[in-house]
């Protein structure tokens, strides 16, 4: 009998269930979990890719978009190739400029203490 290699989070990957893989994240999974040899990011590109190369269907960037906003980070390379070169070699445009737009984002300020009232279009309510 042949094992399930996948981790509950890239067996959600893998078959594409966003759900499970939405509720695994929310419950703790590491976005940065790494499975024969792939993290979940890289893991998630690939099955986008290749799912669109094998139904000739447009591809998506559903899983993508999961593991960015959960924290996958976008520039992990546990195999030498970065998220965006692999998104590349599947001519998968819409993952490279999510990941662009995740990697280039700059940092907010720092909140400092707010000068003035909270909100300055409201009217006081007193008389």
């Amino acid at each position: 009998m042949i094992q399930n290699p996948w981790t509950p989070a890239h067996q959600a990957v893998e078959s594409g269930d966003l759900a499970e893989l939405t509720r695994l994240l929310d419950a703790g999974a590491d976005p940065e979990e790494v499975c024969c040899g792939m993290t979940l990011l890289l893991h998630a590109i690939d099955v986008e890719g290749d799912a669109a190369l094998q139904s000739g269907k447009p591809l998506d960037t559903a899983l993508t978009a999961i593991l960015l906003a959960y924290g996958a980070d976008p520039t992990a390379t546990p195999d030498g190739e970065t998220p965006r070169q692999f998104a590349s070699s599947y001519n998968h445009h819409m993952a490279v400029r999510l990941l662009d737009r995740h990697t280039t984002t700059t940092k907010a300020p720092a909140a400092g203490p707010r000068s003035g009232p909270r909100w300055p279009w409201r009217r006081s309510r007193k008389g």
